[in-house]
């Protein structure tokens, strides 16, 4: 039977409005913690006591210290709290295996919580075509957006691009309402809030209006060619294999291309080929592009949409087991 081993340490510099802080609404901070390391926190003022296997206990003090840090500059939520927790690692996997890659912006300095986060930024910074291909809550278009807004504040691009395929996940694009761009603009909803939180609202609307940001539909792109852009191609698994091609081939000189997308979940009718599956086969072995492979345990959102991404990839996997066997036996 293992033995339970008790820690003590204080927190400084003494602030009851940090310790709120840290604690969360109804203490629901250290309940969360106390849930992901199986330890039990009780504190008495600024003096915390954590009980636990002794392994846990070291992570659990350092990450309470850390936190307890980071409340002097921001106001802690169960999601930071639970990014804290995916970055300190519960396991050798999670780990970070390459440097942290910080990306800093006016309004916000975004940090890499995993390895292939940090490997997916640095590709992005080292090439001018990269592909982040992986589930949903990787952090993939959050990342890439973030690069755009860094370039474009330092003057390494002139202009952001934001497209997407318009292909429906099941609702008909006709039935709504308004004129092409504000049908288009639920599409694009990830994009445009990951830009209203690094840049603001007001911003954002000034420098669409300058053409500065340009937000279009994948189709809009047909015969131009994007010079001092960085342009972020989204949900790139919906686009035809002709798509793709007429995409990649816009590169003008000083542009960076991100294309982003999950070969998992598409939405082109069955007897459609994704043009993000075909590129993969067609640009291995290409020098100087960039291609970051997320998995299910790098997804950065709520613990239980980790579990969901995995429940779906067991069940696809002997989906298509029992199918082989199935055509094996005729």
């Amino acid at each position: 039977m293992s033995t339970l081993h008790t820690i003590q340490f204080n927190l400084y510099p003494e602030d009851n409005e940090r310790l709120q802080n840290l604690f969360g609404w109804h203490n629901e901070h250290l309940e969360l913690i106390e849930l992901r390391l199986g330890v039990e926190i009780n504190s008495r003022g600024f003096a915390m006591a954590v009980t636990g296997l002794a392994e846990r206990l070291v992570q659990a003090e350092q990450l309470l210290r850390d936190l307890y840090a980071e409340t002097a500059e921001e106001t802690l939520d169960p999601q930071k709290v639970h990014l804290a927790l995916h970055h300190l690692g519960l396991d050798e996997a999670q780990a970070l295996t390459v440097d942290q890659q910080i990306i800093k912006t006016r309004r916000k300095v975004i940090k890499t919580r995993n390895a292939n986060q940090s490997e997916y930024v640095e590709a992005i910074r080292q090439h001018d075509i990269n592909f982040g291909i992986g589930p949903a809550g990787t952090g993939k278009t959050y990342l890439a957006v973030a690069c755009a807004v860094e370039a474009l504040e330092n003057e390494r691009v002139r202009r952001i691009i934001l497209t997407r395929p318009a292909v429906e996940a099941g609702e008909k694009l006709g039935f709504l309402p308004g004129d092409l761009s504000q049908k288009v603009d639920p599409y694009l909803r990830p994009l445009f809030d990951a830009l209203f939180e690094m840049l603001g609202f007001e911003t954002v609307e000034r420098l669409i209006e300058k053409n500065v940001i340009e937000v279009a539909p994948l189709a809009f792109m047909r015969g131009r060619t994007l010079n001092e852009a960085f342009v972020i191609l989204d949900e790139a698994q919906n686009t035809t294999v002709e798509q793709m091609k007429m995409f990649l081939t816009r590169m003008g000189f000083s542009s960076t291309a991100v294309i982003t997308g999950d070969i998992t979940q598409c939405d082109l009718p069955k007897h459609q080929k994704s043009g993000l599956r075909h590129v993969l086969e067609v640009l291995e072995g290409v020098d100087d592009i960039g291609f970051t492979f997320y998995q299910a345990k790098d997804v950065v959102r709520h613990p239980l949409v980790q579990k969901i991404v995995k429940a779906y990839d067991r069940y696809e996997r002997t989906q298509a087991k029992q199918a082989e066997d199935k055509q094996g036996g005729r």
